[in-house]
């Protein structure tokens, strides 16, 4: 199996399992996995949040990690990487509002290469206004933002995730087993056990 380059775009606040499981996983396989944060060069770090479901209306958060950015944001050449991660939390919220944000995501979706965004991630997606006719699953408070960028919501378990076209897309963390297996097949990875 070759290894592939994936950007993995962060930012303060992003949740903390979405960041950390599936950046070490996929170095786990033996992909390279660089992350990268508006204002950031490698070295530096986010803060990380904990949502949990502890059963009020919404999500609860807790002062997570410190996540280490991997390279320098204002270096990156989107051309050179093969999938881009879009981890969730608070993160995104921001995000979006950087135009060289957007244009990345845009350019990885006009070239068809792989698109994992998890929970909030999908914030980013519709900003950049690449999910017209996409199903996209998000954490269900992102349904709006999905439907007025023109993509379909798909409301699924937490578990679950769901491929279309190039774009991996889940509800939150729980789906890490769905959505990063969804995601190295569009990758092309195959395990063999």
């Amino acid at each position: 199996m070759a290894s592939k380059k994936i950007l993995m775009l962060v930012g303060d606040f992003v949740e903390d399992y979405e960041v950390m499981v599936p950046f070490q996983a996929l170095l786990a396989i033996g992909h390279q996995v660089h992350a990268v944060c508006p204002d950031k060069q490698a070295g530096d770090f986010v803060m990380t949040a904990i949502h949990d479901f502890e059963g009020q209306q919404t999500y609860t958060e807790k002062p997570g990690h410190r996540f280490t950015v991997t390279h320098d944001f204002a270096k990156v050449n989107e051309t050179e990487y093969d999938g881009l991660l879009i981890p969730g939390g608070r993160a995104p919220e921001y995000l979006r509002l950087n135009s060289r944000v957007i244009a990345i995501v845009q350019y990885f979706a006009q070239n068809n290469k792989p698109v994992a965004a998890v929970c909030h991630g999908a914030q980013i997606l519709a900003a950049a206004k690449v999910l017209e006719g996409v199903r996209c699953s998000a954490y269900p408070a992102c349904q709006p933002e999905v439907e007025a960028a023109g993509g379909h919501y798909a409301q699924i378990a937490v578990t679950e995730a769901i491929t279309d076209k190039n774009f991996v897309t889940a509800p939150a963390w729980p789906a890490h087993p769905a959505w990063i297996a969804q995601f190295l097949s569009l990758l092309g990875t195959k395990i063999h056990l």
